[in-house]
């Protein structure tokens, strides 16, 4: 039996495959000539086709937009896309997203530098806060977060967003509360026993007026810087003509207040020199830190009194060989603070007693208490220097033109803020006292006279300005200091 060569018909086919690529190459080279044509024709289009491009364009970045937020998008023939172009190889499209990310990175390192002042500050200190932080990222007071039946504020997605509607607000607030930080701090530099309190005031304001960059009305000084001496708890200032020396013994209150817009920040601190004060100072301190620990939205401001009067009567202080409890000056009182209103509606007491008035979001407070070594209650004494124009006084006509002319001088420069006699003669006003009594009789200005405890005892005070959030409590005059 004759047998067929396997090797014949493998040969014959090896031919025919041969020519079928042939043929195939010849069609895909036909077909890319073809293509380079229909690009070619593409190119050549009518003016009105850059129009036409430039939407296509938008159009597949809104497409690219949107598949990057989803992995598993399509295009419009059904291909699944990664967010990069048509005609762009996989590893052009993987560059571009990282560099996107490392774009993401320089943001978040740009952002973890707020804080920062653009510029560094003189010494002493003239630069106006708002130019070291031209974008008005101020530094932040301290913050503390709500507890018990409050803590869910801190993470509540409405509580955030109403705490964003005020940005403008604590933007206002904290350029203020810096330029306090940053006067007291020089203040504290500089005050030394020798200084007369009208040296030791200007130099304060006159720094001051440089950081919170005095606009009128917009920006400025709150009220008078307050140096009560020994027995005099607050409210004293230096008139003109006033010689009183700050002696080695003396306790002395600093006590002053900056605003932008309207947003006061109101904090005091005390001196002395003399070591033997120390438990006195102490004492304060913590009731004052006590209050502002107490403090939150829902609070009774009665059970914030009751807890700061039990700390400070748990100190007691030796002077010359005697011991003396500190208590709490019963008829002074922290307050709340509204827009061009140093002292508004509620009271914070220091003893216990007070109203059962809740605290609630969004207020300011002022957290000051006052410890005494003598009775614990303050009288009116001494020369009046702080004025203030009733914030709830309507239209009273005057009779004397020079009664009216300084009441104009008052409402273009302090409005409803307090100032003093000084601030007067520092706008060129002379013989102004006759007027001022007027107005004071008419019950359009309140004298604020100093208030003073028995003559011989000591007082000390502390004081902080807060904002209740929504969110979280922020003590915005917080400092390294107190």
């Amino acid at each position: 039996m004759t047998t067929q060569s396997e090797d014949t018909p493998m040969t014959n086919g090896d031919h025919e495959g041969e020519e079928a690529e042939e043929e195939e190459v010849e069609i895909v080279a036909a077909n890319n000539e073809q293509s380079k044509k229909k690009k070619k024709k593409k190119k050549k289009k009518k003016p009105n086709a850059n129009a036409d491009q430039e939407k296509q364009e938008e159009g597949t970045q809104t497409t690219d937009s949107k598949n990057n937020n989803d992995p598993s998008a399509k295009d419009e023939d059904g291909v699944k896309v990664n967010g990069t172009n048509e005609g762009v190889e996989p590893s052009q499209g993987n560059d571009t997203t990282s560099s996107k990310k490392k774009k993401k990175k320089k943001k978040k390192t740009a952002a973890s530098d707020q804080d920062k002042p653009a510029i560094q500050q003189t010494d002493p200190p003239t630069i106006p806060i708002c130019q070291l932080y031209p974008k008005g990222n101020y530094p932040q007071g301290e913050i503390a977060e709500y507890t018990g039946s409050a803590s869910y504020r801190t993470t509540s997605e409405e509580k955030r967003a109403l705490d964003m509607m005020n940005s403008d607000i604590i933007s206002d607030i904290r350029q203020a509360a810096e330029a306090h930080r940053q006067t007291r701090k020089y203040v504290q530099s500089y005050i030394k026993p020798g200084m007369t309190m009208i040296e030791i005031c200007e130099r304060l304001e006159e720094t001051s007026r440089k950081l919170i960059n005095e606009k009128g009305l917009e920006a400025g000084l709150a009220f008078p810087t307050g140096c009560s001496l020994n027995h005099c708890a607050a409210h004293y200032t230096p008139n003109a003509g006033d010689k009183t020396v700050l002696q080695y013994d003396d306790v002395c209150k600093i006590d002053f207040g900056t605003h932008v817009n309207g947003r006061i920040i109101d904090s005091a601190f005390t001196v002395a020199f003399n070591p033997k004060y120390d438990q006195l100072l102490a004492a304060v301190k913590d009731a004052t830190n006590t209050g502002i620990r107490e403090a939150g939205i829902d609070v009774r401001l009665c059970d914030i009194g009751e807890r700061i009067q039990e700390v400070m009567e748990s100190y007691e202080v030796e002077l010359d060989g005697k011991v003396y409890p500190v208590k709490p000056i019963r008829n002074l009182n922290g307050h709340s603070i509204s827009q061009y209103c140093i002292h508004a509606s509620k009271t914070v007491p220091i003893v216990k007693g007070g109203e059962a008035v809740k605290m609630e979001e969004n207020e300011f407070y002022a957290i000051e208490t006052f410890g005494s070594t003598g009775k614990g209650y303050v009288h009116d004494d001494m020369e009046t220097s702080h004025y203030m124009k009733n914030f709830e006084m309507g239209h009273v006509p005057l009779r004397t033109a020079r009664a009216k002319q300084l009441l104009n001088v008052i409402n273009q420069n302090f409005g409803t803020l307090a100032f003093c006699r000084r601030w007067l003669d520092r706008l060129g006003q002379t013989k102004y006292l006759l007027a001022l009594k007027s107005l004071c009789d008419s019950g359009i200005i309140d004298p604020c006279p100093p208030l003073c405890d028995i003559k011989g005892c000591y007082t000390a005070q502390f004081e902080h300005t807060l904002l209740l959030r929504p969110t979280v409590k922020e003590v915005l005059s917080r400092g390294d200091d107190y």
